[in-house]
């Protein structure tokens, strides 16, 4: 047990390494998709205590080596009957829409959403999903929500687009920051016919959000701003009267008295002038959705208009993102059952060696791991939705991988299921490629999955060293910290021996899972040996190296 101290006492100095700067900013600091990795830096006054504070995020405790199952088990079902009754309400006229007065092909064909179809839309309350009632919304929950978009992602990707850029991102801003006059002004009139947009990238910026040139100049009098500028892809670019801009503004720190840029948020409407767009994009899918540039020039800002406060624009942004991104893996969901269905229908009622195609292995193995994926999109993106109907600010990490997983198991899907349909699958009339058109976006836009991928994993070693750090500065000072550095010493030498037993979930699944459960739980403990080990192997280089990320 010495001898194990020794150790940790050894590795304690690159430990301090490799915690005493958070490893999530480093690539946060210029990445808006990833912004959350800062959060617990900002909202946690003291940084010594960041060790104390425990996450209740599955994802991040098994960096840790540990199960932390109140999220996930019992899943999360926070809906009441009430709220029940009302989203079967919704389903059916939903349901209908898409099936008699939206016509995907069409849309696709035409690259647009014909106004009459928009009409109804808007009629049914589909652009106010989100929107409370006393702002004429529907009011609807978080899981409610992806219910509603689900449907929208089996039927029609690119007009959940306009759906989702509208209300996930478009005014999401003003729910989440915004003050109670700005959500009397500009709630009503998002839910009434006027398209909302989420202007954030640029010719120069991508992922790297810190690259942003759009400049807005606080006025002499301070009663309002002036913005000079222009964005790219923007979603509703072209149809938008109410955006979400964020901008480069000098800052004063008023401890130093140095002026910095910082990315600032704001209301933007198109009536104030100087705002423009460019013709729509022609894209390789999602079509039907309207993608333009948009241009400002000297656009005056009134001062009310300002969106969380000065400076803060990168956080704004990132709750913005991070709060929407369940949406995605709903409206996939929805996608990957659409795919599902053309692929058996097509195998039960295709006959080839004088049976039908779900006769054959190779059909089952294919139709089986298709409906596996979509059990797990569709269980993400309703657990993050229940936490957060439940009040949980622990799922920013849950969120980036249902899109990463999301996106990616739906194109899988989609490409399973036109190979199941053989040539049929290939011609446009099936909708399966006008499906992995749409799908091909999905992995590219509201973060990349490569940069989420990044997120997920230094924000979880982040979270780790945070914890190990508690047991690097106990080193400092052995004697008051005797116990600990004990206990410490104890759990690792029973470890090393194999007279611990890994942290369990066996009781909670059916008895023919034990086995796995039991795999599954040795995986977590060896999951956060390996981290450790990184943390004290490269210290914080560990952001350098993103081939082991």
């Amino acid at each position: 047990m010495l001898r194990v101290a020794k150790i940790l006492s050894s590795s304690s100095r690159n430990l301090n390494k490799a915690v005493e700067t958070p490893l999530g900013s480093r690539v946060t600091s210029r990445c808006l998709a990833t912004q959350a990795a800062v959060k617990v830096k900002e909202e946690t006054p003291n940084r010594e205590n960041v060790a104390a504070k425990e996450s209740q995020s599955f994802t991040m405790n098994i960096f840790r080596g540990q199960l932390q199952l109140s999220q996930v088990c019992p899943f999360p079902e926070p809906m009441t009957q009430e709220q029940t009754d009302t989203l079967k309400m919704l389903v059916d006229p939903v349901e209908k829409f898409y099936e008699e007065v939206n016509d995907a092909a069409k849309n696709d064909q035409n690259a647009y959403v014909d106004e009459k179809i928009a009409a109804a839309l808007w009629d049914l309350g589909g652009f106010g999903l989100q929107v409370p009632t006393e702002f004429g919304g529907l009011g609807l929950t978080n899981t409610q929500y992806a219910r509603i978009v689900e449907i929208c992602g089996y039927h029609d990707l690119g007009l959940a687009i306009t759906l989702g850029a509208h209300q996930s991102i478009g005014f999401k801003g003003i729910l989440l920051y915004g003050t109670p006059e700005q959500k009397a002004k500009y709630l009503p009139q998002v839910t009434s016919g006027k398209y909302a947009a989420f202007c954030l990238t640029e010719p120069s910026s991508g992922s790297d959000a810190g690259s942003i040139r759009s400049r807005a100049i606080k006025s002499d009098d301070g009663s309002h701003y002036v913005l000079n500028g222009s964005k790219i892809w923007i979603s509703n670019g072209g149809i938008a009267d109410v955006m979400t801009v964020f901008a480069q503004m000098p800052i004063k720190d008023p401890k130093t008295g140095e002026t910095k840029d910082k990315v600032t948020a704001f209301i933007v409407e198109r009536e104030f002038g100087g705002v423009t767009s460019g013709p729509p994009e022609k894209k390789m899918g999602i079509k039907c959705s309207n993608t333009a540039a948009i241009f400002f020039e000297d656009v005056k800002i009134p001062a009310e208009n300002l969106l969380g406060k000065e400076g803060e624009g990168f956080k704004v942004a990132m709750n913005i993102l991070n709060n929407g991104r369940f949406g995605m893996s709903a409206a996939l969901s929805g996608t990957m059952r659409y795919c599902i269905t053309k692929a058996v229908n097509h195998a039960t009622q295709r006959v080839q060696f004088g049976r039908t195609l779900d006769n054959y292995g190779t059909i089952q193995e294919k139709l089986g791991r298709m409906s596996m994926l979509h059990y797990v999109t569709e269980s993400l993106a309703y657990m993050i939705s229940g936490n957060m109907d439940s009040g949980s600010q622990d799922y920013h990490l849950e969120a980036a991988i249902s899109k990463c997983f999301g996106s990616e198991s739906a194109w899988w899907v989609c490409n399973e299921a036109i190979q199941t349909l053989g040539g049929m699958g290939f011609m446009t009339e099936t909708g399966l490629e006008r499906v992995m058109r749409d799908l091909r976006i999905f992995p590219i836009f509201e973060g990349t999955n490569d940069i989420l991928r990044l997120f997920v994993s230094l924000t979880g070693i982040q979270y780790a060293g945070s914890h190990l750090k508690e047991l690097q500065k106990a080193f400092q000072n052995p004697t008051a910290n005797l116990g600990l550095i004990v206990e410490e010493a104890a759990k690792r030498a029973t470890r090393a021996i194999g007279l611990k037993s890994p942290p369990t979930f066996g009781n909670l699944v059916h008895p023919k899972l034990t086995e796995s459960a039991a795999l599954c739980s040795k995986s977590v403990e060896n999951f956060g040996q390996v981290i450790e080990s990184c943390l004290i192997k490269y210290g914080r280089g560990i952001v350098d190296e993103q081939f082991i990320l």
